[in-house]
């Protein structure tokens, strides 16, 4: 991809030539819900700098898209963006349809559909307030559990075409990552963080508190490298990618099939020819990125794996030495694909989805709403969202109030305002092809396929495997952790205690930075 290091992030086509915004831009973490800067209000709330810029062709206009001009040192122009800078603030349309969950609220007939029908130019952002979703994540909330997503970092481009699981090419593969600490002369202090579906990069962002000197991820200590999943939209290869044969139309539907295998595969290529990279200590993830953890260990855990290294005596030894996967299983049952499957389904059935050819100029944005509300559902439990809402009403005088029976469904219940504001927030950075095209990728995880069987598949991998499951998890439950335990030669399962549900992993940091930590001592 010539003179291109960050890919589109959204789903808006690279449409109309202007030599307004034509020199460089940033790869963005707020796509969709956003506007050029030269029609955005003054009001705009502008995120701190970015920390690097990228060169695209000179008639190349990502729109749209909030920008504000900035300089970098050496003089070349640089972007930085506009967009949700906090847990408070959520997007709004100049023409003074809102986008945040009281508006929502109090529109006894909202509808999505005309909601996000209007003219998507002249979008800023607003305060607003939610009290059904201004907590804190880390104190056991129920807001977002991401901070503020960037697609900060350096960007690795595979020097020729790559070929995919299903023998497909993928032209101009790059991948988005972000390295925190110091690498050793060894080359082997080296911990990979793998992030979940529709995280990113930017570690500090979603598991900062286990970020820092002296904290479960030592930066004192070890090298941290957290990669970008290849399909996703915050600087990897992507749907919202220029074909190769144009700078202005991008892939969308037709952006190849990647598997969990490809994704991993190319992050170890990253690893052990871009970076260097001599051993990798520990691989650890959750969700989608436990289940790139435990494929690290299929790819790259054992003496017999093309990644194999020779230490000072000449012996083959593992790649990766250990790794650490939470809350995610050997492959993705029939129950995890059914709910990526009704997810879909709410994309597809939204009128703009127009049978598989979205507009990149006005794309589903009601589908992908109800996607995410579906999706922050199943994330949680029936235990957290009735300590959390009950049945709570808005404004009510008491949290006894509820309405009369003729509300029906126009009842303002705060649990039902949570999910409109989450399911809007989402919008704000997330394209509706990436996300069908990653819970795709998500579904063909099986560390037994083409390895004949989940069985075989990690019976050489003798590295040691720290598994952890959450005991209130409805999406990966925990008998699926005790069957990967299973499978491994040299594992154990420790189990984080929480209400929360599958985001367990990303709440309960103590619990989380404690098994982590002891379990990185344990094999130094």
């Amino acid at each position: 991809m010539v003179g291109v290091t960050t890919t589109t992030n959204h789903i808006m086509r690279l449409s109309k030539l202007t030599s307004s915004n034509s020199s460089t831009c940033l790869s963005k973490s707020y796509r969709c819900f956003s506007a050029a800067l030269s029609s955005s209000s003054s009001s705009s709330t502008v995120l701190p700098k970015m920390t690097s810029a990228t060169t695209v062709p000179d008639k190349m206009l990502l729109t749209p898209t909030l920008y504000a001009n900035d300089t970098n040192k050496n003089g070349s122009k640089r972007m930085a963006h506009t967009a949700i800078g906090d847990n408070n603030r959520v997007y709004t349309a100049g023409s003074g349809i809102g986008t945040d969950s009281s508006m929502i609220a109090a529109n006894d007939r909202h509808n999505l559909h005309n909601l996000f029908a209007k003219p998507k130019a002249n979008f800023t952002t607003s305060a607003s307030s939610s009290p059904a979703a201004t907590s804190k994540a880390g104190e056991g909330g129920m807001d977002d559990e991401y901070g503020e997503m960037t697609s900060d970092g350096s960007t690795y481009y595979h020097p020729e075409p790559y070929t995919l699981e299903n023998g497909h090419i993928l032209e101009n593969a790059q991948v988005r990552y972000m390295t925190y600490g110091t690498l050793n002369e060894e080359r082997d202090n080296v911990i990979v963080v793998c992030h979940a579906l529709t995280g990113n990069a930017s570690l500090h962002s979603w598991w900062g508190d286990l970020l820092g000197p002296n904290q479960a991820f030592d930066t004192s200590r070890y090298f941290i490298v957290c990669a970008n999943i290849l399909g996703s939209c915050y600087g990897s290869t992507s749907p919202s990618s220029p074909k190769p044969s144009s700078e202005k139309e991008i892939y969308g539907m037709d952006f190849p099939d990647i598997s969990i295998q490809d994704t991993v595969r190319m992050q170890l290529l990253l690893l052990r020819d871009e970076l260097q990279v001599q051993s990798i200590k520990c691989v650890i993830g959750g969700s989608f990125g436990g289940m790139q953890a435990v494929e690290y260990a299929a790819q790259a855990g054992s003496v017999d794996s093309e990644f194999a290294v020779n230490d000072k005596h000449d012996q083959a030894k593992p790649f990766v030495r250990t790794v650490l996967p939470i809350a995610c299983g050997a492959s993705h049952t029939a129950w995890q694909i059914a709910i990526s499957e009704v997810q879909r389904q709410a994309i597809y059935a939204d009128p703009k989805w127009n049978n598989g050819n979205p507009s990149p100029d006005d794309p589903p944005l009601a589908g992908l709403s109800v996607a995410r509300q579906i999706g922050m559902v199943s994330y949680r439990t029936s235990m957290g969202y009735e300590k959390k809402f009950g049945r709570k009403v808005r404004n009510a005088a008491t949290d006894d109030d509820a309405p009369p029976p003729s509300y029906g469904s126009q009842a303002p219940w705060e649990v039902k305002s949570y999910l409109i504001y989450q399911g809007t927030k989402f919008l704000s950075r997330f394209d509706p092809v990436t996300y069908i095209k990653l819970t795709e990728q998500m579904d063909t995880h099986d560390v037994g396929r083409n390895r004949g069987g989940k069985e075989k598949a990690l019976r050489n991998v003798h590295i040691p495997a720290l598994v952890l499951g959450i005991d209130s998890d409805v999406l990966y439950p925990l008998h699926e952790q005790k069957e990967l335990v299973s499978l491994f030669p040299n594992a154990e399962l420790k189990v984080i205690h929480s209400e929360a549900g599958h985001d367990g992993f990303l709440l309960e940091q103590d619990q989380v930075a404690s098994y982590i930590t002891g379990f990185l001592e344990a094999h130094d």
